[in-house]
């Protein structure tokens, strides 16, 4: 039996074209089967906003049709549709904003993230969560303990992207991980690094003031790659992660990489660059991406409420519905880290 939703109309912040932005009376969505009602709560801003506000686009992905921006999200559950148990009303949740089609190789194989008919949050056409209500699968709805912030939990999302990346890297105890880039990624990693229990974690980043940051969240080493060559400097990592999608960064953190060790690549940057090709090949290093996340909730609850990642500090804005534009220029403060929208709440924001 599918409750009532709570109201008719909400807001909606939404992306009209590149660099105009626009607030809008729209329905609520209603849950379908299987489907849960959440009312957001804390919506974090993500470097793929940003680019899609600034450009319009990312790789194939591009905006033809106005789009809601935002996928880092958490909120509370305000109805549920047939098949979900009406005890759930209420809840409190983090929401992985993905919707695969379960049928495909891909899903059938366990890698839901890789479906070709995914719908994803804030992906064109697929509407995302800067507005007050949005609709998800049950179980993609995830149960957050109450001594959790509406922000940590929103931000479960990028943290997802990095126990990814560790599980990719094949992080362990004792681990020495090269992370390029101080950006919120690249802290979140070198975070989660330490978690997995990383030994040494090396942090390269071009802004003085994020190299001093990294320190801050679990850097063991933070270094200007102007200053040091990162490809000769010796430092015989087991795993380097490229948060910076520079292909300088990407080309010498490869060198860095000890025989058998992994490279993983999860920033955004151009679509094709030059590699070290008879490093990868002589010293059999594993290059791989990172494509979103599969099963990765639990494991960013179970880090969050221990004390292993501190998500809430890594909050250095807060913004409303109405200045949606200025979250998202955000990112050009190098002081800053993760900036939060707020739909339905007006929080300590402008």
């Amino acid at each position: 039996m599918t409750t009532p939703s709570p109201a008719t109309t909400m807001r909606a912040s939404v992306l009209l074209r590149e660099n105009e932005l626009t607030v809008e009376e729209r329905a609520v969505p209603q849950p379908g089967p299987g489907e849960v009602l959440v009312r957001v709560a804390a919506v974090g801003i993500c470097g793929s906003d940003v680019h899609y506000y600034r450009h319009g686009r990312i790789g194939d992905f591009v905006l033809d049709e106005p789009l809601v921006l935002g996928h880092e999200l958490s909120g509370r559950i305000a109805a549920v549709g047939e098949n979900v148990d009406a005890a759930r009303v209420g809840e409190r949740v983090a929401v992985e904003p993905q919707k695969p089609c379960r049928r495909c190789r891909e899903c059938l194989a366990g890698r839901y993230n890789l479906c070709p008919r995914m719908e994803f949050y804030a992906t064109p056409p697929i509407d995302g969560a800067f507005a007050e209500y949005v609709v998800i699968d049950s179980e993609f709805a995830h149960a957050v303990p109450d001594s959790m912030s509406d922000e940590a939990a929103a931000l479960l999302e990028p943290l997802s992207v990095a126990i990814t990346t560790m599980r990719k890297a094949h992080v362990v105890p004792g681990s020495r991980v090269l992370i390029a880039g101080a950006g919120p990624i690249g802290v979140i990693c070198a975070q989660t690094a330490r978690a997995f229990g990383a030994a040494e974690v090396i942090v390269t980043d071009l802004v003085a003031e994020r190299r001093e940051r990294a320190l801050e969240f679990g850097a063991t080493q933070s270094l200007d790659p102007r200053e040091v060559d990162v490809a000769t400097a010796g430092f015989d990592v087991d795993a380097f992660i490229d948060a910076s999608g520079a292909p300088r960064a990407v080309f010498d953190g490869i060198k860095a990489v000890r025989p058998a060790g992994h490279a993983v690549l999860v920033g955004l940057g151009n679509a094709e660059m030059p590699l070290p090709v008879e490093h990868i090949q002589n010293l059999e290093i594993s290059v791989t991406g990172v494509f979103r996340y599969t099963d990765t909730w639990p494991a960013g609850i179970h880090l969050v409420t221990t004390g292993q990642v501190d998500l809430d500090a890594l909050v250095t804005g807060k913004f409303d519905l109405d200045h949606v534009a200025e979250a998202l220029d955000s990112d050009q403060d190098p002081t800053g880290l993760k900036s939060i929208v707020y739909p339905t709440s007006t929080k300590d924001t402008p």
